[in-house]
Formats: C-alpha cells, structure tokens, sequence
C-alpha cells in the first residue's frame, strides 16, 4: 500500500478516535467535576504529571526502536525484524522495572508535595498514587509491539484499540462515579479495563505477527546494536530536557500555589491538548512515510516536501491558537462550567503562544526521528528543561500562575531558533534564513487576524450562548483561512495543497 493511502488510513481512524475521545473527555471531566469537585480533579492532574516523569526511564527507546525499523521493514526482513523486536522486548521489560522502583520510593514523598489535600488522607493519597503507578507500568509489557505496526505505517492498529478502550473506560467509570461517587472505585476500573486491553494487545499482535514468537532469534550485530544504543543515548537527553520543560508545571503550581489550580488549568489543556492531538495525527500519521523518503528520495524532493509540510502545520497551528484565543474561555466560563473555572487572559496567551510554537517543534522533531537526526541536539533538551524549572520556579513567586509559562514558553522558543539551523544543515545542506523569513511571514499573518477579531468578538460575545459562541467561530473560521489563502496563494506549498484537495496532484510525493 502507498506511502498517500497509509497515511489517509491513519488520518482517518485517528479524526474518529479523537472525535470520540473528544467527546468521551468532555463527558468523563464534566461528571468527575459535578460528583468529586475540583480538589480531586487536581489531585488526578498532578498524578498524570508525576507518572509522565516516571516514563523518563523510556529514554527515547522508543523512537530509536522505529527508526531502526525502518529499513528491515521495507526490505521484508523478518529474520533482522525478530533480533530488533527482540532487543525491545528486553528494554522495557528492565524500563518497567525501573519505574516501579522510582515510583515506589517517591511514594512516601506525596504529602510533602501536596500541600492543600483538602482533607484527602494520606493513605488515601498514597492508594490512588499507586494505583497510577500499576497503571504506568503494566503499559511497557505490550507497549513495545505497537513499533512493529507503526513501522509499517499501520499507526490506526494503535489507534483504533486505544479508542474503544477510552469509551469502554469512561462509560465504566461515569456508572461508578454515579452510583458510588467513590474516586478509589473510579481508578480500580480504569486499571481493570486497561489491563483486559494489554491482555488482548499481547495475544492480538501474537496473532498478527506469529514469527515474534519463534524462539530462535538471531542476535544483532555489535554495529546494529551501536546504532541503536547511540540514538537511545541522544534521546536519552531529549527526554530528560522534555519531561522536566512539559511534566512539571502541575507540580511546580501545586507546591508554590494549591492543587486547585491544577484542575483549573487542567479544564483548558485538556480542551487544547484535544484539538491539538486532531492537527498532530496528520503529522505523526506521515512520519513513517517521511521515513521512507528519507530512505529512498533526493535531498530536493525532501525539502520540497518539507516545506509543504511546515507550511501546513503552521496554517492548522496558527488557526488552533487564534480560534482558542478568542473562543475558548467563553467555552469554559460561559457555555461548559462559570466564572470560578476561568484563567487570565495573560495565562491562556502564553499557553496559546507555546502552542503555536509547538507545532512548529512538531514539524522539526517530526522529521528528524524520520532521519534519524538525533545526536546533534542532544543537549539542548537538557538546557530547555534547566531554563524552564528555574524561569517558572522564580516566575510563580513574582507573577504567579502567568509566571509558570514564561517559562514553557522561553524554554520551547530555544528549539524552535536552534533545530530549523540543524534540520537543514544535517538533512538538506542549506542555510535556514529562508525557514526564519518564512516563520515571520506567518506570525504577522495569524497574530494580524487574531487582533482584527477582537472588536468582532466583544460585538458578537457580549452575551455568550450556543449561538453567539458557533456564530463567532464561523467567523473566525471564514476570516482566517481566507487571509492565509490571500497571502500565501502564490506559494508552492499553498500550490501543492489546493491540487492535493482537487486530487490533481502531479508527479510523486511524500505519499506516492
């Protein structure tokens, strides 16, 4: 199957499965908020946060596995697919041992973090926190088959499982939710079912790849295993910078303010992270196909594409982070929840900011795994992740919550200077002026829309319900992307993408 129909499969199983998950999400936090209130829903925050940092021990295995899966993959090499598999398997069967160690000994630690449990007791804390813990790491058991499929641009498997698994989950635990109102409860089931699903995962892809089974592997050479060992190495900083730059702002808030803020906060990422994960499943659905043109086009063909693909993220980025400025505390404060849930214009403007600069990250990291471009940056991870623990540890005390993403924001920034200069030096031998004249291009663009919609917005909003609020988003809609289309129509991306939609897409592609 082409490189344009597999990543058409993935995109769209994965707009169902964030559509569902969408709604599934809504659901599940507006009950929990009606039935255990805002301290808990903090209190599941910063859980999620802290058990994220325990995936550090992951150290970027797994997208040095996919890489190197690339090439056996394409050749059908089955025999050098076992030994890989193989050395995964291994891996994170020590990663789940290492987690359940640091978890285990960061428990006794929890009352010191959470300074306002709001009369949760410390047993209580320590039950719920370990149960997050199981959570975590029962996943690495079957985590590692899913690169199998991946590799072979077949991300809806994954997608499709995680799917039903989330409305099976949520259905599950709005039922308990109602009729016991009981958190510890709550958790149980959501531990239960996702452990049925690694149970069918496991015997699901024993099936779909019987020769995983074959006890009789072939070890890999030490030069394979170098390469292997080398990549893990560089994202092994990656992940530190990343986990200590986008998991702790949870805890950071909870420590210097209230575990309150956290669902606060929570309401609103979770809303964005959504709409983000729509944009994100078009560009993680192409990795691997960026993969194979890596592997099998011209340094030229490779710009091209990239600059399609840039262009795009910037357009669907740049419209999230306008339409959210604009509609999504309306959304939270007017038509989900009240003013109580309500952030700082000033807070959501540097969420929103880091946002738009993530898609741009997205862009940059995404074909660096596809070229396996991983050791030239390997320290500024690290630095990211120092510049933003020290600029929001000293920005809540001064700013308060704002100062906590000055942080995420300044820190993000770095990437976004340092990895274009890296991406098209190492991967297409050029200058990156043109990427840096081209992002101007497109943030004078999106923050002149984003201005010029702001009396149009008090106009329309100035009594928020369901139709003000749809009438005002198709506004912003109509007004946006037609300015993108007016200063960017003589491009060749813009050229690319309108033949694309026509289906008159001449000659091959990241696709074909």
């Amino acid at each position: 199957m082409g490189r344009v129909r597999q990543a058409g499969k993935n995109i769209f199983f994965g707009y169902i499965s964030n559509f569902i998950i969408l709604c599934m999400g809504f659901l599940q936090r507006t009950v929990f908020i009606g039935v255990l209130g805002e301290t808990l829903l903090g209190v599941n925050g910063l859980y999620t946060d802290i058990l994220s940092m325990l995936s550090l021990a992951e150290l970027g295995i797994g997208s040095a596995m996919n890489y190197s899966l690339y090439k056996p993959v394409a050749n059908g090499d089955q025999e050098k697919i076992k030994s890989y598999m193989g050395l995964y398997r291994k891996a994170y069967l020590a990663i789940a041992g290492v987690i359940t160690v640091i978890g285990l000994a960061l428990s006794p630690f929890l009352p010191y973090l959470i300074k306002d449990s709001g009369g949760i007791a410390v047993r209580e804390l320590t039950i719920y926190y370990l149960i997050f813990l199981f959570n975590t790491v029962s996943t690495y058991f079957v985590a590692y088959k899913y690169s199998l499929s991946n590799a072979q641009q077949r991300n809806y498997i994954q997608t499709n499982i995680a799917t039903v698994t989330k409305i099976v989950t949520v259905f599950v635990q709005i039922i308990v939710l109602l009729l016991t109102k009981n958190f510890l409860l709550y958790l149980l089931m959501q531990a239960a079912v996702e452990l049925l699903q690694k149970i069918f995962v496991s015997i699901y892809f024993n099936r779909l790849y019987p020769y995983l089974r074959d006890r009789h592997v072939q070890k890999l050479e030490k030069e394979e295993t170098a390469v292997v060992v080398t990549k893990t190495k560089a994202l092994m900083f990656h992940k530190i910078g990343d986990v200590a730059r986008l998991s702790t702002d949870s805890i950071i808030i909870t420590y210097f303010m209230n575990v309150r803020w956290v669902g606060v906060v929570g309401n609103y990422a979770m809303i964005i992270t959504y709409a983000a994960n729509f944009i994100s499943v078009i560009f993680n659905s192409v990795i691997s196909g960026f993969g194979n043109l890596v592997a099998t086009e011209s340094r030229e063909k490779q710009y091209a594409m990239f600059k399609i693909y840039r262009f795009f993220a910037c357009w669907l980025y740049g419209f999230a982070a306008v339409g959210f400025w604009l509609l999504l505390t309306p959304l939270v404060t007017g038509l989900w929840l009240n003013d109580s849930w309500a952030l700082s214009q000033t807070v959501l403007t540097l969420i929103l900011i880091d946002l738009y600069f993530k898609g741009g990250r997205v862009v940059l990291v995404n074909f660096k795994i596809a070229a396996g471009v991983f050791e030239q940056d390997k320290y500024l991870s690290l630095l990211q992740g120092l510049v933003n623990l020290v600029l929001s540890i000293a920005g809540i005390q001064y700013m308060g919550l704002a100062g906590v993403y000055v942080g995420t924001v300044v820190s993000g920034v770095m990437a976004n200077l340092l990895q274009p200069v890296i991406v098209y030096r190492d991967c297409f031998g050029r200058s990156a002026w043109t990427y840096f004249v081209d992002a101007v291009k497109y943030i004078s663009v999106i923050v002149g829309v984003a201005l010029l919609m702001v009396p149009v917005k008090h106009f329309l909003l100035a009594q928020v319900n369901v139709l003000t609020f749809i009438g005002m988003g198709a506004v912003v809609t109509v007004v946006y992307n037609m300015a993108f289309c007016l200063f960017f129509r003589r491009t060749e991306e813009f050229g690319y993408l309108w033949a694309l939609v026509k289906g008159k897409l001449p000659g091959r592609g990241v696709g074909r």
